[in-house]
């Protein structure tokens, strides 16, 4: 293992050397790809950053609403069976909170930027910063 730098900061480095230095030399041809090339690379950050919180927030909230345990795999998979064998209710308010809070967590890794997720998650009106 190394001390630094961490895999953080390699990726970042590397993420602000194709948007700094490639992409303003890049092939016109090739400017999407080097901007899709450090958007990647942002969405695995931010997937290190959050993702493990939020997928213990998602397995609690469905250990609570299924009332049993599990990993979130095969808790998800009980709900989506549940939910098709009409034994857990689709338009139950837990189920539906359950849902809506799941997207947000999802969208704020996905697409922290997107202008429906800021208003869904109260963030400054909608507006990219």
């Amino acid at each position: 293992m190394q001390d630094e730098p961490t895999p953080q900061e390699l990726l970042t480095a590397v993420a602000a050397w194709l948007r700094n230095e490639l992409m303003p030399v890049a092939p016109a041809d090739k400017v999407f790809h080097v901007r899709v090339a450090a958007n990647a690379i942002d969405l695995a950050l931010r997937q290190l950053a959050q993702a493990g919180q939020g997928e213990a927030a998602e397995r609690g909230r469905l250990a609570a609403l299924l009332r049993q345990d599990g990993d979130l795999a095969a808790l998800n998979a009980a709900l989506a069976a549940g939910i098709a064998s009409g034994v857990v209710n689709a338009d139950d308010p837990a189920v539906i909170d359950h849902l809506y809070a799941t997207t947000l967590e999802k969208l704020s890794v996905d697409q922290p930027g997107y202008a429906a997720y800021r208003r869904a998650a109260g963030l400054e009106g909608g507006k990219t910063p």
